[in-house]
């Protein structure tokens, strides 16, 4: 990415939203850069040049990286430094268990504490994303795939979870799912989303959570398998 875009990308952020501080523009901007790849995992991570890239002086430059680091999408190698987190089938597979184990407990929390505003929000994400199906665009499948998952993990109205999974979890999450989610799957996906909405709309938080480890279980299966031929090419 040449400076001139990298700018472009701070000021966009900054018209959507002019509160962030400067580490804070730094943080999205290069959290982005690694979560779709344009910075390769594995890769060394140089601050002078990041701060070159996005026009900006070291120190936010640093501060953005330490909490990229803490979310796990940058690695310190002994007597290396500072990388791009690599992705790997343990991780994957780590981050799915527990993931799983969470999210069914938000959809369970989700049927006994969602708003009737939060589940009108909710179901109205669905009519979106089926509208979009059936004209042939799936944008939704990267960003508006997990405010589905953010929805519901909002809905629970745990705190816990929402820094354990929004604040942490989801950044690493989202990596593996930009990179290695194909365009496969979004009919049945969509379908999963619709009986996860209707169980936590029955109230029914059982079945809610059941359909949601069922349905995190089949991405990561999907994931797995993305992330193998990835590797072998």
């Amino acid at each position: 990415m040449s400076k001139p875009m990298a700018l472009d990308a701070l000021n966009t952020i900054d018209k959507e939203t002019p509160a962030l501080t400067l580490a804070d523009k730094a943080l999205q901007a290069i959290q982005t850069s690694i979560i779709k790849g344009e910075l390769a995992p594995g890769s060394k991570i140089n601050e002078q040049m990041l701060a070159q890239r996005y026009g900006i002086s070291r120190g936010p430059t640093r501060e953005a990286l330490l909490t990229l680091e803490r979310r796990r999408l940058i690695v310190r190698v002994p007597h290396v430094g500072a990388r791009v987190a690599q992705l790997s089938i343990d991780e994957l597979n780590d981050l799915y268990r527990l993931r799983s184990v969470l999210e069914g407990m938000a959809c369970e929390l989700a049927a006994q504490h969602i708003t009737p505003t939060a589940l009108m929000q909710l179901q109205r994400l669905m009519d979106s994303q089926e509208k979009a199906l059936a004209q042939g665009d799936t944008y939704f499948q990267q960003d508006g795939d997990v405010d589905f998952h953010y929805r519901i993990i909002r809905a629970s109205g745990s705190r816990h979870l929402q820094e354990t999974l929004i604040g942490n979890l989801y950044h690493l999450l989202r990596m593996y799912r930009y990179q290695c989610t194909s365009e496969a799957r979004p009919t049945k996906a969509i379908a999963e989303h619709r009986c996860i909405v209707e169980a936590i709309a029955d109230g029914d938080g059982e079945l809610a959570s059941l359909l949601m480890r069922r349905h995190i279980e089949q991405g990561r299966r999907n994931t797995e398998k993305r992330l193998k031929a990835l590797q072998e090419e």
